[in-house]
């Protein structure tokens, strides 16, 4: 592979620009004449982003999205390494299946794929799927989780805590009591009642991450939460973490920004798991986000086809696009209010989920003998999100029309360039 030098950047947005060697897919000290050169122009570099929570659909769905399409996604919005959920068809709770996503991650190689493997046979939740086998088998399956539903039986959530710490793995749960939300549609509130939709309360969410932090702590299990969507769960982490839990937790883009106002219209572009809550939830979750109670973004990508979206509200799935437009929503919510700088994005988007999921080579360093994995990102532009053009199969982004701030110029994957000015590399 031929070095690649990389002139003009600031890492982490900090200091005079510099020029940037990478040889053998390492960041290296010096210059080399004979380099492929990207011109930075003053852009921020920054470590490649980590997603610890991508729908990629395959297999079974491939109509909504591939591997390939999303890793393209991916790689177009500054990603390095993604974790494939296991709600697909099959579920992915047995070796063949997470194998299967591993290989074709690596034979697309735009981003490295990791597959997350479920925590109970077909996501029912009544028996443990075999995770020792999956943290065995060739994709070395670090996360498990039932994402989409919640592992909601205490004594086999206890027991897949169990099992995560003698194979050295995490346990995501999707948080949501499923007796509380039967029949729900949108965060209980005065919204809800307006529009005559069936209320989803914060306490579905919140009750099960507090009987979850209490179990991790028993057994010294790492527990991690997905898309926290509530004040009232922030309080719970910041309680757990204050005991010395073994807890993590990421918020979606689309939880930094939107609220439940956006219901008014009745767009299924909006309906989403957990639900869009309040502007009070917005703000208490950018705050715990700023001050490391929640630890990272992830996006929560969930690719769906037209006949699921394009449908009366309560017949519609939930989930949007996030993989492309992440980094624009936390610039938009976080760096320009002051929350965070470009070493804070760094840390929440890169750093932390790398270490949550225990990956080595990811969120690592921008120093000389480090893996070159990489994004550059313009601050000073603008886009307008238009989901025709995103590279998804499905268009399901409520950012639509939307001018978006910070742009990635160019993905660095272990020294090769897999994005390039809003383009995929050759």
């Amino acid at each position: 592979m031929k070095p690649l030098l990389i002139k003009g950047v600031r890492p982490y947005g900090e200091g005079e620009p510099i020029d940037l060697l990478i040889r053998d897919g390492v960041i290296a000290e010096g210059t080399d004449d004979n380099a492929e050169v990207i011109e930075g122009n003053g852009a921020v570099l920054l470590p490649g982003f980590v997603d610890l929570h991508t729908h990629l659909r395959e297999p079974g769905r491939e109509d909504t999205e591939t591997i390939e399409t999303g890793s393209k996604a991916a790689a177009l919005g500054g990603y390095t390494a993604v974790f494939a959920m296991a709600n697909t068809d099959p579920v992915a709770d047995n070796a063949v299946i997470v194998e299967h996503v591993a290989r074709r991650g690596k034979e697309v190689g735009l981003v490295d794929v990791h597959p997350v493997g479920a925590v109970t046979v077909g996501l029912k939740g009544e028996k443990l799927a075999e995770l020792g086998t999956m943290a065995n088998s060739k994709a070395n399956v670090k996360v498990f989780s039932d994402d989409g539903l919640c592992v909601h039986d205490p004594l086999i959530m206890r027991r897949a805590l169990e099992y995560s710490k003698a194979l050295g793995a995490v346990i995501a749960q999707h948080a949501e009591e499923p007796r509380l939300t039967i029949g729900a549609q949108a965060h209980e509130g005065e919204n809800a009642s307006r529009l005559g939709l069936q209320g989803w309360p914060a306490a579905a969410e919140e009750s099960i991450v507090a009987r979850d932090c209490i179990l991790a702590k028993q057994v010294d299990a790492k527990l991690h939460v997905c898309h926290v969507s509530t004040t009232g769960t922030a309080d719970v982490l910041r309680w757990a973490k204050a005991r010395g839990t073994k807890v993590s937790a990421e918020v979606t883009p689309h939880h930094l920004i939107l609220t439940d106002d956006r219901l008014s219209t009745y767009d299924p572009v909006n309906k989403v798991n957990p639900p869009l809550r309040t502007q009070a939830d917005v703000d208490a979750l950018r705050q715990a986000l700023a001050d490391g109670t929640i630890d990272c973004v992830a996006t929560d990508h969930a690719p769906h086809a037209i006949q699921d979206k394009d449908c009366e509200w309560s017949a519609a799935r939930p989930g949007m696009l996030g993989l492309q437009t992440a980094l624009g929503i936390v610039v938009e919510t976080m760096v320009k209010t002051g929350l965070l700088d470009w070493r804070g994005v760094a840390r929440v988007m890169s750093e932390r989920p790398a270490e949550i999921a225990g990956l080595t080579d990811q969120g690592r360093p921008i120093a000389a003998g480090e893996p070159a994995n990489l994004v550059l990102v313009d601050p000073d532009a603008t886009w307008t999100v238009n989901g025709a053009e995103l590279a998804s199969v499905a268009g399901n982004t409520p950012f639509e029309g939307m001018e978006l701030p910070g742009a990635v110029t160019a993905t660095i994957l272990r020294g090769r360039v897999t994005a390039l000015a809003g383009r995929i590399a050759e």
